[in-house]
């Protein structure tokens, strides 16, 4: 092994000529694996679906520290052919995790750490397959890392958190009674239903110190006709909160609303959350103060950004999951543009090494 086969950036570079969708990352899993058994390890394949897992042991007891980067691509259609691209920089996670274990192995003294390659992070299912797998069985530590966008933070700074939001979709179906719309009083009309559920929803009042959100993205109610009212329908809405409890109280009063709305024109409505919900960030804060200092003394100063946040993360279903956990998850300053999602993404993969070094010391700190 040479320094040069673990450069960040050339992986990242390798890594990002093989996107691929969720539970599909066949080339990145077997990419992965091959470069952990030039390191010596002994890497375990098929975590959670194509994810992998792999040790560095020390020499004393102590904890078991996970260090997790995720690896899918996102889906696109361009010039109307499907088609996947890193968007999200998840190439770039990959890289780091990979960069990190070749500066760790040899140094772990107490304990051992588990680096965790995840699969499907974009689905919101990779963890919880992960976690069904036993991913999380010996953790004590998980820490996770990624890259922001200049909106969030500047290029070659790194943040102590990201204070990811909670976040969920719902599905809303409505089944009402068709007639002729010259006789609308001998049907029930989900259109009206709709109508009347969304102003509900805008009508919710919730603490106004509090970040949350939600917005009816998606209506569909045709019927077969112009002149038949129609009896089924569709409602999709994007919900959003900064905690978990409020994301719990507005879900709550959400779904009062759309139900109330529903039957008051005689329209039976069901909700469903297909995506599940995605826990907000609940990190150990003497973890993230520590971190912070971190970022300071390897970088410097003027190198520690401001906590960001917004989107959501199935990372956090970690603590939800084994609530012992302490976590923390730096945001890597590297100049994405014009923004994350973005099929015309590009970044500064050089300021993965300040993600690399960061990571380093915080592991380091808890088993070297």
């Amino acid at each position: 092994m040479s320094e040069k086969d673990f450069d960040v950036v050339q992986m990242r570079t390798e890594l990002h000529e093989m996107p691929e969708l969720g539970f599909h990352e066949e080339k990145t899993s077997k990419y992965v694996v091959n470069k952990l058994k030039e390191l010596g390890l002994n890497p375990q394949t098929g975590i959670g679906g194509t994810g992998v897992v792999a040790y560095i042991d020390g020499t004393e007891p102590g904890p078991t520290v996970m260090v997790r980067a995720d690896m899918d691509a996102l889906p696109f259609v361009i010039d109307n052919k499907p088609c996947s691209i890193h968007a999200c920089g998840h190439d770039s996670h990959t890289a780091m995790l990979l960069a990190l274990a070749a500066k760790l192995v040899g140094n772990v003294k107490k304990g051992r750490v588990k680096l965790f390659f995840q699969p499907a992070e974009e689905t919101l299912l990779g963890a919880v397959r992960s976690i069904e797998d036993g991913v999380l069985d010996d953790v004590d530590v998980a820490f996770g890392a990624h890259v922001r966008p200049i909106q969030d933070i500047p290029d070659g700074t790194v943040c102590a958190a990201v204070r990811h939001t909670s976040s969920t979709f719902l599905e809303v179906e409505l089944k009402g009674k068709t007639c002729h719309a010259a006789r609308p009083h001998l049907g029930c009309s989900v259109v009206e239903a709709a109508v009347l559920a969304t102003n509900a929803v805008n009508a919710i009042w919730m603490n106004p110190g509090k970040v949350w959100s939600a917005k009816v993205t998606a209506i569909n109610c045709c019927g077969s006709a112009s002149n038949i009212i129609p009896d089924h329908g569709k409602m999709i809405l994007d919900c959003r909160a900064q905690d978990n409890p409020t994301m719990k109280e507005m879900l709550d009063k959400i779904k009062r609303a759309i139900l109330n709305a529903a039957e008051a024109v005689g329209v039976e409505a069901t909700v469903n959350f297909p995506g599940g919900i995605i826990p907000a960030a609940e990190y150990d804060e003497g973890l993230v103060a520590e971190t912070a200092g971190i970022i300071k003394e390897v970088l410097g100063d003027d190198k520690l950004a401001k906590d960001c946040g917004g989107g959501g993360e199935d990372f956090h279903y970690f603590v939800q999951k084994k609530p012992s956990i302490r976590t923390a998850y730096i945001g890597v300053g590297a100049g994405v543009t014009p923004g994350l999602h973005d099929p015309k993404m590009t970044m500064n993969p050089e300021s993965l090494r300040n993600g690399v070094a960061v990571l380093e010391k915080m592991v380091l700190n808890q088993v070297g």
